[in-house]
């Protein structure tokens, strides 16, 4: 969709007002926006309430049957509530949905590590497309559902299937780190061939890992501009790490 953009936001932060606030002033004051959340903090939270197990396997979360309707309390609940919120006062028009809302996303369980852990398999964005052409922002939470109950999708993973599917121009991560550290300096561009030796030899790891290898994967299949960065990335073009197809670093 042309003047489009696909943000991907942590859950990190978003129990913080002020972060909150200003997240949704920078999504305001630049294009069309697709959000999507995550809210592993959320979840870590409700988890230990009710003596669920917090486990992870290279940065996705392992999910029982519990822990997947853990998942989807939070990030269909409190979470979403607070950003559709901050996005309206803001002055959007924000909507929540879910990916089983109209069938937005297909997911179906690859890894049994994983237990309940859904991997995209199709998009249907008609829903979103109307959305956005009625003047609509939406708030995106990755949770989608088979006959057996709900699965947890990744929001990176999630937030990357949308950007390829609906064609956007550019896909941001947004966390509470400037961009992606090396030596716990932040670059300012990555070339994507270089991604799968700098999670080998650890120099990023666990969550950023899993972004980092769904950045590439949108480079490649077509998204123009994919950047990972905290909220300077939302109105500045430079700031945050870009992912680059090329040896060339931009100026």
């Amino acid at each position: 969709m042309v003047g489009t953009r696909v943000v991907k936001v942590s859950g990190h932060e978003l129990d913080d007002p002020a972060w909150l606030s200003t997240f949704a002033r920078g999504v305001a004051s630049g294009p069309r926006t697709i959000v999507v959340h995550g809210g592993g903090k959320q979840i870590n939270a409700l988890s230990a309430r009710l003596g669920l197990p917090v486990v992870k396997i290279n940065g996705l979360r392992v999910t029982t049957p519990e822990v997947a309707e853990a998942v989807q309390m939070v990030l269909c609940g409190p979470v979403r509530s607070r950003l559709v919120a901050a996005l309206r006062a803001a002055g959007l028009e924000a909507v929540g949905i879910s990916g089983a809302d109209g069938g937005l996303l297909e997911a179906r369980i690859t890894d049994a590590d994983l237990g309940r852990v859904g991997e995209v398999v199709r998009v249907a964005p008609a829903l979103l497309e109307s959305l956005i052409a009625g003047g609509f922002t939406p708030v995106v939470a990755p949770v989608c559902a088979d006959q057996t109950g709900p699965l947890n999708v990744n929001a990176d993973e999630a937030a990357t299937a949308l950007a390829l599917a609906l064609a956007v121009k550019e896909l941001l991560f947004i966390s509470d780190v400037p961009g992606v550290l090396v030596d716990g300096v932040p670059q300012a561009s990555l070339v994507a061939r270089e991604v799968e030796g700098r999670i080998a030899a650890g120099d990023v790891k666990d969550g950023m890992a899993v972004k980092l290898r769904c950045a590439v994967r949108a480079l490649q299949g077509g998204v123009a501009v994919v950047r990972i960065g905290d909220l300077r990335a939302l109105t500045d073009p430079l700031a945050g790490t870009r992912l680059l197809s090329g040896a060339a670093h931009p100026a």
